[in-house]
């Protein structure tokens, strides 16, 4: 009786979540992309002769897309001064593209978390600002891009913190209230912007402390991620 008891207060309501749709970011958000980005851009500083970014900073350059990485990736180890950047980005995109699921993995829990909202009956979309084409591409690569009803990448519409693509997102989920999940603020201006209630996660890629991040609420595991959604 004590194991049921134990189970039922863990157990959120369907009626206690007030959405139908919950959208993610990627990197940093849904998925530990750190070591398979820090690679592609080592690897893109070490075609011009620049040094390698510490594995401990990686993740303290990653957000707001792969322009803004390599640019503080250069801005790190000398400066953009005399660098072809599209081309290097290129360079770049193209070796993350060839290498894009080597040890990127989904965060604790996040497996049991979408299963729990599969089944809770809500749509799940991704929003972020990763080119489209490589998103899919990883999503695919771990098996993850089924459990998707929307996959919204860069490219298609402007980066955010512009709110077009979580307004993309809610259309093409049929509608309804939507929340959204990232990491950054470039996460918590577009669900802002967009007029959506946003949860931060406090183990991504975090551009300022989860907590001032300026999110409806912030999580420290996917654990706790349906009961903050029920209390929005």
């Amino acid at each position: 009786m004590l194991a049921d008891s134990t189970t039922a207060v863990r157990v959120v309501p369907l009626m206690a979540l007030p959405f139908t749709t919950v959208g993610f970011d990627l990197d940093g958000t849904l998925l530990d992309t750190a070591r398979d980005l820090g690679a592609a851009l080592n690897h893109a500083l070490c075609t011009i002769g620049r040094n390698a970014v510490p594995n401990e900073a990686i993740r303290t350059l990653i957000g707001g897309g792969s322009a803004l990485m390599l640019r503080r990736g250069l801005s790190m180890t000398g400066g953009e001064s005399g660098i072809d950047f599209n081309a290097l980005r290129q360079v770049l995109l193209t070796y993350y593209e060839a290498n894009i699921a080597d040890q990127t993995k989904l965060f604790p829990g996040g497996e049991v978390m979408l299963d729990a909202l599969a089944a809770a009956g809500l749509k799940i979309a991704v929003v972020t600002n990763k080119p489209h084409g490589l998103a899919v591409k990883l999503l695919d690569a771990l098996g993850l891009s089924p459990r998707f009803a929307a996959i919204i990448g860069g490219g298609i519409h402007p980066l955010k913190p512009a709110p077009d693509a979580l307004h993309a997102m809610v259309a093409a989920c049929g509608g309804g209230r939507a929340a959204y999940v990232g990491d950054t603020t470039f996460d918590t201006g577009a669900a802002k912007a967009a007029g959506l209630p946003s949860i931060a996660v406090s183990f991504g890629f975090n551009d300022l402390p989860a907590r001032q991040l300026g999110a409806d609420a912030v999580i420290d595991h996917f654990d706790a991620l349906i009961p903050a959604l029920s209390r929005l």
